[in-house]
């Protein structure tokens, strides 16, 4: 490919888009849509309402996801999203090819229709669908190894061997961001809460961002926390639009912990550093001191304080008699995309390309 690829990385949460080549994504925005009455033809009916990105400030109630833990709910809002990204990045590239990477829980008619949007509503010349954990097993400049992403919707575990994927490791948890935000919103607001309130939705956002970690102990971690006089960590607080000052509790600020510790918080299934080891268990033993040797964390829940060296630590002891080393990048919340990036204009995958020609032609078959 001679011109500069458009890579789209969208996931549950956040899109991030941008040109080949560069060291992060040039656009990164929420995966939101909302739709409000057409003014000249006001009505509840879907014929009578217009897309559009984001949260209408007006109308906060009408925004949704268009992708649910991995799974297209809403195409509609998916293509709106896409032809805003093809439309910025087209100003300057007009013939660029695009590459897309799969969602997760994709079906056969996920990638038609993927085709279908691209190719025949916005006019790509070539895309090449790709897969999220190989590109962020890319992103790290490994081939073997094992790549924990967690993002918004889903937390997944992949094995990989010279840059193929060993099938019987794959582990998907509905364990993920979306879940944590959950909990903020029902224990910051008890009866009281609601997801398209603003405010909670800036709370909840900057008590994440800003004010929780992941413990090394969270028995330990609780006791400190108790220890500690009233108001004595400004850190601590958060404040109400009418601008009281609240207290965030112990077990708010360690939330992250329902990564390590789902049971604590009423959830279902195993951990994510559970999943790590039984991804590593299914592995032929001999391939286990690789493995562990080669850990890559990514997504944006593994950017909170202290989440990797737990994760390390609980790998490190169950397989003691190895060195286990873990992987991180700063721009680990990006990992896919980076990935996706560097592999845009690899010679090894000209022939995963698809142009408008050769769909075409597979229409006619």
């Amino acid at each position: 490919m001679a011109a500069r690829t458009i890579v789209i990385d969208h996931g549950s949460g956040f899109l991030k888009a941008g040109l080949s080549g560069f060291n992060e994504p040039q656009m990164v925005f929420p995966s939101i849509v909302n739709y409000i009455p057409c003014r000249e033809n006001p009505g509840p009916s879907y014929a009578r309402r217009r897309v559009s990105l984001g949260i209408d400030i007006c109308r906060p109630d009408t925004f949704s996801y268009p992708i649910h833990r991995g799974r297209v709910l809403n195409w509609e809002g998916v293509e709106h999203i896409w032809s805003f990204v093809l439309e910025k990045h087209r100003l300057k590239n007009e013939d660029s090819p695009v590459m897309v990477t799969e969602f997760p829980l994709r079906e056969p008619a996920d990638r038609q229709k993927t085709l279908e949007i691209m190719f025949e509503l916005l006019d790509v010349p070539s895309i090449l669908l790709a897969d999220q954990l190989e590109m962020s097993l890319y992103a790290s400049g490994l081939l073997t190894g094992v790549v924990v992403d967690s993002g918004y919707g889903l937390t997944r575990v992949q094995a990989f061997h010279l840059g193929c994927p060993l099938r019987s490791s794959a582990k998907m948890l509905e364990l993920a961001g979306q879940d944590l935000s959950a909990y903020l919103f029902k224990s910051l607001f008890k009866e009281d809460y609601n997801r398209h309130n603003l405010f909670q939705l800036d709370t909840v956002a900057t008590t994440q961002m800003t004010k929780c970690y992941v413990p090394q102990n969270l028995g330990e971690a609780l006791d400190f926390c108790q220890s500690l006089p009233r108001g004595s960590d400004e850190n601590n607080t958060y404040q109400l639009p009418d601008g009281t000052p609240v207290e965030l509790t112990p077990m708010q600020r360690l939330a992250p912990e329902m990564f390590f510790s789902p049971e604590v918080f009423d959830l279902q299934g195993p951990s994510i550093s559970q999943a790590v080891l039984d991804s590593i268990e299914t592995c032929e033993a001999s391939m286990h001191p690789l493995l562990v040797s080669h850990l890559m964390a990514c997504g944006g829940n593994t950017l909170y304080p202290g989440f990797t060296k737990r994760l390390y630590r609980l790998v490190a002891d169950h397989f003691s008699s190895t060195k286990a080393t873990m992987w991180v990048g700063s721009n680990r919340n990006f990992s896919v995309w980076l990935g996706a990036s560097v592999v845009a204009h690899l010679s090894t995958y000209k022939s995963k390309w698809m142009t408008k020609e050769e769909y075409d032609e597979s229409l006619k078959l």
